[in-house]
């Protein structure tokens, strides 16, 4: 098994963890009904991806 032969700084560290951060997701307004919707996602409100109906909200 491989055992590193020195230990790695407090520099190395940080610069290898700072890669590792989270970003939040980010919205738009939903061309159809001006709802906030997460890019490149089908908007929840009212159910329109790129100007297709993709599914249908409301009607069960």
């Amino acid at each position: 098994m491989a055992v590193p032969k020195k230990k790695r700084s407090l520099r190395k560290r940080r610069q290898r963890r700072a890669q590792q951060n989270l970003t939040a997701p980010q919205y738009v307004a939903c061309p159809q009904c001006k709802a906030a919707m997460q890019t490149h996602h089908v908007c929840l409100s009212c159910g329109y991806y790129k100007g297709k109906e993709i599914i249908r909200i409301g009607e069960l």
